[in-house]
């Protein structure tokens, strides 16, 4: 019998892990302050109020206020080209991910596209006006099908995030992550892994929330019985610029390190006792002594999760800390876009006081649904 030839089986060499430390070395943001870092920043460490009358004509809702963008108009801020379909959860994202970029080169540190960049984008449901809007259509129409075809993808909670890297050649790794209030947490965490793997060069880590009528009737028929609302809806979306500490250009200042995340479920009905086991951890793997954290931001959850939340922070933190760099009840509930309003602020409240450079951090966020995040950052004050 003859023998088979054997056929030698080559394979490319695949990348090796990053261990590279994670930083963020830039954050924008579109907020009811309005566009860009400079807005926001002005508006949080101004302590200035947003709240504001919805129009109820205009948003067909019965909340007696509501922290909204100023002034935003899709096509006059993003122009008529690419943008006759787009949704508000798309336009927030899409402007939010185009002031980082701008800011970056007005900065002289522009940020590099192209299929080394990922783009992690957190969300609730993406537009739950566009959902309700597409499936009432099926019911109004002659037939079941006589829907318009051409906003089905905005349907999609993936939307904002594709539409961004569409718009920008972002061509890395592009993901939506939805995980209630601390969303913004899971996509910081799952970015850090992009570039622990080596998969993505950098990353766009964000969380979009629009304001609509149909988001606000899901608020008020979701709420438990102990949660009464502390603060009117807000919307926007924040936007951070992760890269590893070891591959950074010269000119780019690193704001913070990210030294651990930690998220988990609460599955004995103890939320409070849950949060509490994520943010020991959180420490514990950082390695930060409670002594050394500068500011520590809780979510802003309405009711009894939110309020042991608060106390929790003071108790291990103390009050300065635990109060520094809060922002829930200056710009609203912004949902799953929380966390990530959270982060800037600190960002913010830190660049304005050398004295947290070389300092901690702590970001905590619970949800109704039982969902513990903390995320441990040190302050680096644009050291590398």
């Amino acid at each position: 019998m003859t023998p088979v030839p054997t056929k030698e089986v080559t394979t490319e060499p695949r990348p090796p892990a990053r261990t590279d430390r994670a930083v963020i070395t830039a954050w924008s943001a579109v907020s009811p302050y309005g566009m860009g870092r400079a807005a926001y920043a002005e508006g949080i460490t101004g302590r200035r109020p947003t709240e504001s009358v919805p129009d109820p004509a205009a948003w067909q809702t019965p909340d007696a206020a509501a922290c909204l963008v100023p002034g935003f108009d899709i096509r006059q801020i993003l122009g008529r080209a690419g943008t006759r379909t787009m949704d508000r959860a798309m336009g927030l994202a899409v402007t939010a991910v185009r002031e980082l970029f701008e800011e970056a080169e007005a900065d002289e540190r522009p940020v590099t596209r192209g299929a080394g960049t990922a783009l992690v984008l957190g969300t609730t449901l993406g537009s739950a006006a566009s959902q309700q809007n597409f499936s009432r259509a099926s019911y109004l129409g002659e037939k079941p099908y006589d829907v318009p075809a051409q906003l089905m993808p905005n349907t999609l909670m993936n939307s904002p995030a594709g539409a961004s890297a569409i718009r920008f050649g972002l061509k890395g790794p592009n993901t939506t992550v939805a995980g209630g209030r601390p969303t913004a947490l899971l996509a910081l965490a799952y970015a850090r892994r992009l570039l622990a793997a080596g998969r993505a060069e950098r990353a766009l880590v964000g969380a979009v929330e629009e304001y609509s009528g149909a988001r606000s009737w899901l608020e008020r028929h979701s709420r438990g019985a102990d949660e009464e609302q502390t603060a009117p809806l807000g919307e926007g979306c924040a936007v951070l610029l992760i890269e590893p500490a070891d591959t950074l250009p010269e000119d780019r200042p690193a704001l913070a390190e990210l030294l651990a995340i930690d998220v988990r479920v609460d599955v004995r009905g103890d939320l409070p006792g849950t949060l509490r086991e994520s943010v020991r951890h959180a420490l514990a793997e950082s390695g930060v002594d409670p002594a050394e954290v500068w500011a520590a931001s809780g979510g802003g959850l309405s009711g009894d999760a939110g309020d042991h939340e608060q106390a929790l922070l003071t108790e291990l933190f103390g009050h300065e800390a635990a109060t520094r760099a809060a922002c829930h009840e200056l710009i609203g509930d912004t949902a799953s876009a929380q966390a990530a309003f959270q982060l800037a602020a600190v960002l913010v409240t830190a660049g304005a006081d050398p004295a947290s450079a070389g300092r901690a951090a702590v970001i905590t966020s619970v949800d109704r649904e039982g969902l513990v995040a903390c995320g441990v950052l040190r302050l680096l004050g644009g050291a590398r």
